[in-house]
């Protein structure tokens, strides 16, 4: 079972439930101090207004999604390497974590964008490549899926389904990077990095706690999210293997 360093989030056991228990708590206190924080403590902007606040929601989402991505590299090139369908579950779970928040860094940053620039859509660097990452990542669902299908198999469990997966999952994250360092490196409407900058962005200090507190919420959350997944998968595998034929048990022959 996967471990966290101090409790077993993953646990399918009343402790692990707890645990769990206890993240959501976490992660309700961090997105509580962050509203207050983004709504009461941080200015507003001078240039972008109240649409800057939205902010403190788009950053998040694409950290998180950013990180989702870097745990579905990881636990590929595991499951590839050991043919441990654990860490597939793993994948499975950090990616459909990472599509649904980079849908949201989407429509927020289409928000954003059309607050700011008055359009929602504009063909720049940053906004085409993390289209491009979602519909990687939503095609690595999407394959899986149809080899499933196509092959009468579980969708989570037997490497004819999920290795040319796990090639794609950890493929894509070559797109991460270029994601984030696109505005540095060709000319681009997006504002400069705000997380993970290659130099301290400029920002206001309530600023940078209050997104601090998002991005600590956001993370948190979906910790607690893939460990809810990863229960609910280690049950449906397990029903899987328990509702599978088992050979006929051969008798000993009868000596007359």
């Amino acid at each position: 079972m996967m471990r966290t360093s101090t409790v077993e989030l993953t646990a399918d056991s009343p402790r692990g439930a707890a645990a769990r228990r206890t993240t959501a708590w976490i992660a309700a206190g961090l997105a509580a101090g962050a509203a207050l924080a983004g709504g009461l403590l941080a200015p507003t902007d001078a240039t972008q207004g109240p649409a800057q606040r939205l902010m403190y929601l788009h950053v998040p989402a694409a950290w998180v999604a950013y990180l989702a991505f870097a745990v579905v590299l990881a636990a590929s090139v595991a499951h590839l390497v050991r043919g441990d369908a654990r860490w597939d579950r793993v994948a499975l779970a950090a990616t459909e974590i990472g599509v649904v928040l980079t849908a949201v860094t989407l429509a927020t940053g289409s928000l954003w964008g059309h607050l700011v620039w008055g359009a929602w859509w504009a063909w720049d660097p940053r906004l085409v490549g993390t289209a491009l990452l979602f519909l990687v990542y939503a095609a690595a669902l999407a394959l899986r899926r149809a080899l499933a299908e196509r092959s009468g198999r579980p969708a989570h469990g037997d490497e004819r389904v999920t290795r040319p997966v796990a090639v794609l999952g950890a493929g894509g994250f070559l797109l991460v990077p270029v994601v984030h360092f696109c505005v540095l490196w060709w000319r681009s409407l997006h504002q400069q990095a705000t997380v993970l900058a290659p130099e301290q962005p400029p920002i206001d200090p309530r600023m940078a706690l209050a997104l601090l507190l998002a991005v600590a919420a956001a993370t948190v959350a979906a910790t607690w999210v893939l460990a809810h997944r990863l229960v609910r998968l280690h049950r449906q595998a397990d029903a899987v293997r328990a509702a599978a034929p088992r050979p006929p048990v051969r008798q000993p022959d009868l000596v007359p």
